[in-house]
């Protein structure tokens, strides 16, 4: 008896050590995320003091109306979003397309296909930039928002990860859709995406915020200052407008809030996508 108290005791003193140890690391992850937003609502006169203000002391909003004087912010912001909201939906449009083929069809030569695709998660898009941008000239892209959304509607990853998930549905459902008449359209968009909406949500956050962040893309096709995005105007308000560094961090706050507000309110949704494409894949 006496061996199983001592036994729940140390548990309980496990799972508190567990627990402060999680809290500390949180508070040093979040700190620099904390920091960088007092900072850009903190005068720049008071900015930047040791030690630092975790509130912003004397309070201002002035840094945020300043970022518009310096770079076309909010053209920039939309830009970003159009990208972001196409490069979304579409990749995931044809990525359930092509999981459903990969997980549901039977054609010749699926598996080799299917590795021939894996095999290009291999190559940095570095080295497909050259010809992605010969490409882009000949259809007459260059400058063109539609340079950085088109490349990127084919995912591979992304078509991996909604295969996987589609092989954990039973295809007992497949056949009794099947027996009723459906085609394979009505058993992917009535039946398996229904299904699968961790794994969407899932998928919808990684696409859109690796297309929100996609610094690279924007330097290599766009050049006009009204066709930039978001990252490239960071870039352009620190280095080449000569921005002061509370208005940098002014925007860098507007850039990186509205993405860990998405990802706060379907984080839910990602972890349980995640758990469940490594689990039943």
């Amino acid at each position: 008896m006496g061996g199983a108290v001592v036994t729940r005791n140390r548990l309980h003193l496990g799972r508190a050590a567990l627990t402060v140890v999680l809290v500390l690391l949180g508070i040093l992850m979040l700190a620099p995320l904390v920091w960088l937003i007092s900072e850009s609502f903190t005068q720049e006169s008071a900015a930047f003091d040791l030690p630092p203000n975790w509130v912003p002391r004397p309070f201002t909003t002035e840094n945020f109306s300043a970022i518009g004087g310096l770079i076309p912010f909010w053209r920039m912001a939309l830009n970003s979003v159009i990208v972001a909201v196409i490069t979304t939906v579409g990749s995931i449009m044809v990525s359930l397309l092509a999981a459903y083929a990969f997980s549901r069809c039977s054609f010749r030569g699926k598996d080799k296909v299917f590795g021939l695709m894996l095999a290009a998660l291999m190559v940095p898009a570095q080295m497909t930039i050259i010809p992605v941008f010969i490409l882009m000239r000949h259809l007459g892209l260059i400058d063109h928002l539609a340079a950085l959304w088109l490349p990127a509607l084919i995912n591979v990853f992304s078509i991996f990860f909604f295969r996987q998930y589609f092989n954990s549905i039973p295809r007992e459902l497949d056949e009794a859709a099947t027996m009723d008449g459906a085609g394979h359209f009505w058993i992917l968009f009535r039946m398996l995406v229904p299904l699968s909406g961790p794994a969407v949500a899932a998928m919808g956050i990684l696409t859109f915020e690796a297309s929100w962040n996609n610094y690279f893309g924007p330097l290599i096709f766009l050049s006009s200052p009204e066709n930039m995005t978001l990252p490239i105007g960071l870039v352009t308000l620190q280095a080449g407008q000569g921005g002061s560094s509370v208005v940098v961090f002014a925007a860098i706050t507007a850039v990186v809030v509205p993405v860990l507000i998405v990802f706060l309110f379907a984080q839910r949704a990602f972890i349980a996508s995640v758990a469940a494409a490594g689990i039943r894949g």
